[in-house]
């Protein structure tokens, strides 16, 4: 197992298979949606596979498949069944908006997946439409439906409050654990937005988030067996948890155990920073996988201590956020590094 320079142990890559998505979530594309990687700078499978199988050399373990949406890739069952050949990797999962789930789960628990993380921001159908620019709602009911019956379990659910938006529905989702053995996650809205929609008033803490889950009822602290950043609560005699993720007012980063590598092949050994180390050409100049192993150690070793990406830095003591100091740290959009 390798470390980092901080005695963190790296043993997850999350692998962002396309940027493209058949959604035009408000928080995450501009209207017209964004121009797409050419798909000769996309890594293919066996590329993808070439990497892991060397990266599980230093330890790497578990693996995510996030996107863009990773549905939309075409044959990405067959990605999934290369993964899951590989000798060493333990868990195996995918992000995904629920879209063609319902169409994909029982051949993904086929090929090996273990599980999926849906996103789901509204439990409205207008307001999910809204949100999504088009999205139909019954659609991804339908997908954690079937991923449920395929055995892709246990279910995370990813909501990202936004004030104004659909912070209301807080509660009606943290009532979902109540008869369902899901694990609902509440993440902190994070400055991967169009300008027009990222602002200190939209922000609403964990701490918050929390306060409203709690008029429902008491929740005392879950133990999970891998809990990654999620602190995780449960109701009294819940089937399911509560989980709630504080990149920006709690940050994690003394517990963080990954590399990003992104549609393109980049490496990225932090979510919020701008450097990446490029594997494409050790790959298509039939480099030896050692430099390919070379690079990830070196990803490894320039990973940070923590992000900037801190309530003093991003909302400042003044209250005048300032959206210069975003873009200044944040040059790709989330759907170009990986959800």
């Amino acid at each position: 197992m390798l470390k980092d320079n901080f005695d963190r142990t790296i043993n997850y890559m999350r692998i962002s298979v396309t940027d493209r998505c058949n959604l035009r979530c408000v928080y995450c594309m501009p209207p017209g949606g964004m121009k797409p990687i050419a798909h000769k700078d996309i890594l293919r499978y066996e590329e993808i596979a070439r990497i892991l199988r060397i990266a599980v050399r230093t330890g790497v373990r578990k693996v995510r498949l996030t996107g863009g949406e990773p549905l939309v890739r075409k044959n990405i069952v067959r990605l999934i069944a290369l993964i899951r050949n590989i000798e060493g990797i333990d868990e195996l999962s995918m992000t995904t908006n629920g879209i063609l789930l319902s169409h994909y789960a029982e051949e993904l628990a086929d090929a090996g997946l273990d599980r999926v993380n849906v996103s789901l921001d509204s439990l409205k159908a207008d307001r999910f439409r809204d949100i999504t620019r088009g999205g139909v709602l019954d659609a991804v009911l339908r997908g954690i439906e079937a991923s449920e019956k395929a055995g892709l379990a246990p279910i995370k659910i990813n909501v990202v409050p936004i004030r104004g938006l659909n912070d209301d529905e807080i509660g009606e989702f943290a009532k979902l654990t109540l008869q369902s053995d899901y694990q609902v996650r509440f993440i902190e809205f994070m400055p991967f937005v169009p300008e027009d929609m990222w602002n200190r008033e939209r922000f609403i803490s964990t701490e918050e988030m929390k306060s409203h889950v709690e008029q429902i009822g008491t929740l005392v602290p879950a133990k999970m067996k891998k809990s990654g950043p999620a602190r995780y609560f449960r109701f009294e005699g819940a089937a399911g948890v509560v989980g709630f993720i504080s990149p920006i007012s709690n940050h994690f980063c003394r517990e963080c155990n990954r590399l990003r590598l992104t549609a393109d092949g980049k490496l990225r050994p932090c979510l919020f920073s701008e450097t990446e180390i490029d594997l494409k050409p050790a790959l298509r100049n039939n480099g030896p996988d050692t430099e390919i192993r070379r690079l990830i150690e070196l990803s490894i070793a320039t990973k940070p201590e923590g992000h900037s990406m801190k309530m003093e830095s991003v909302f400042p003591a003044s209250d005048c956020f300032s959206m210069k100091a975003v873009r200044n740290r944040q040059r790709r959009p989330m759907s170009r590094i990986g959800g």
